[in-house]
């Protein structure tokens, strides 16, 4: 059976994207163009458009098409944004981001992951903006280099205050934080402070933690 992709993103837009809020243009534009089966694995490409979570393998899984949309939304990306990707994943969101803005660095734990992922973006010939580096995001220095935004692809159970020095005032940080199951995604906008930021919380979804970044066990006497 052939599979209309185009049909299939479009009824994915229509019917799940926009009715969960995400109504910002740009965003919507991007998701409506870019050929998300491209980036899925392909004993799961028919299953491109659905409302799901799709696994890469090694740990790693595509968020629902409704997760990602509000994800750049929140972001509030303009042309001439810098923006580091924490889990680079597929490469699908790298995709999107370098749509949305002028430059994207996107850190992948696993170098398997961060090869494909970048195959993929050169088999589209999208992501000519984006730079995939192998690293732990944990461990990850930039030097002097700053970002006006920061995208973090999976769960943390503590918003990690190191991500923060990375924006510029005025940037904003999306992470999803909390114990499974009860998580929120939180946008922080940095002040003129290092250190100060407001926290605006967005919705709640459930995600997979980053590696390193999981709630520490408690144990009960």
């Amino acid at each position: 059976m052939t599979i209309d992709y185009a049909r299939a993103r479009e009824l994915m837009v229509e019917q799940q994207v926009r009715p969960w809020d995400v109504l910002d243009m740009g965003v919507l534009d991007v998701i409506s163009r870019l050929p998300r089966e491209a980036f899925v694995p392909e004993a799961h490409r028919a299953l491109a458009y659905a409302d799901l979570e799709l696994p890469l393998g090694h740990g790693a899984s595509m968020m629902k098409p409704v997760v990602e949309g509000r994800m750049l939304q929140a972001l509030q990306l303009q042309p001439g944004d810098s923006v580091l990707e924490v889990g680079t994943g597929s490469g699908y969101i790298s995709a999107c981001l370098g749509a949305l803005a002028r430059e994207v660095v996107s850190l992948e734990l696993v170098p398997e992951l961060a090869a494909a992922a970048r195959a993929r973006l050169d088999a589209t010939g999208l992501g000519t903006n984006v730079r995939i580096e192998t690293a732990d995001a944990l461990c990850y220095q930039p030097g002097e280099r700053r970002f006006d935004a920061v995208c973090v692809t999976a769960a943390v159970a503590d918003a990690p205050e190191r991500f923060l020095p990375w924006l510029r005032p005025g940037g904003r940080l999306f992470v999803v934080r909390g114990r499974a199951p009860v998580m929120e995604a939180v946008r922080l906008t940095r002040g003129e402070a290092v250190n100060a930021a407001t926290t605006e919380s967005l919705f709640e979804t459930e995600l997979a933690y980053l590696y390193g970044a999981e709630p520490v066990p408690q144990f009960l006497f």
